[in-house]
């Protein structure tokens, strides 16, 4: 009888600590993500191009220039700078959109995976905003682009 108390205290803190683990993880899931985004920050000063009659023409109302986002990474003991660039900001019915514009060197590739590699980093960069416009000055249009919720649309990975 002298054992089975302390297989019985045992079982006892070991279903304490079970629940603490449990509770804990079930907490760190539910939390949302720490806020360490930035703001998005406008430019008073808005240059001259012609994606500004470009964006004039289709309704959207420019409301901040050229934007440098500085970037830094720590890699091993190596800090490493580098920078982003958003051509500008425009409006059009309370929808904010960042603003990229076609460069003739830089051609995008129109798929998942190309949109993915050069659009997607300025629509986490700043979550807030209600998508990314890209504005080709060649043949003078402007692609919208938006992330999905998951919600929007059925995956299926058997598709690859």
């Amino acid at each position: 009888m002298e054992g089975q108390y302390d297989k019985v205290v045992i079982v006892f803190f070991g279903l304490i600590v079970l629940i603490w683990i449990v509770y804990g993880v079930r907490k760190w899931l539910q939390d949302p993500a720490p806020e360490h985004m930035p703001e998005l920050l406008l430019n008073e000063e808005i240059q001259e191009h012609p994606a500004l009659y470009i964006l004039e023409r289709e309704g959207y109302e420019v409301i901040g220039g050229k934007l440098k986002v500085p970037l830094s990474f720590q890699v091993n003991q190596n800090t490493l700078y580098s920078r982003l660039f958003i051509d500008y900001v425009a409006e059009k019915e309370d929808e904010v959109y960042i603003v990229k514009i076609s460069k003739s060197r830089m051609k995008v590739e129109w798929t998942g995976s190309g949109v993915r590699d050069r659009m997607l980093l300025y629509l986490l960069l700043y979550p807030a905003c209600d998508g990314l416009l890209y504005v080709d000055t060649e043949e003078e249009t402007i692609k919208r682009i938006t992330l999905l919720d998951e919600d929007d649309y059925l995956y299926d990975p058997g598709d690859e």
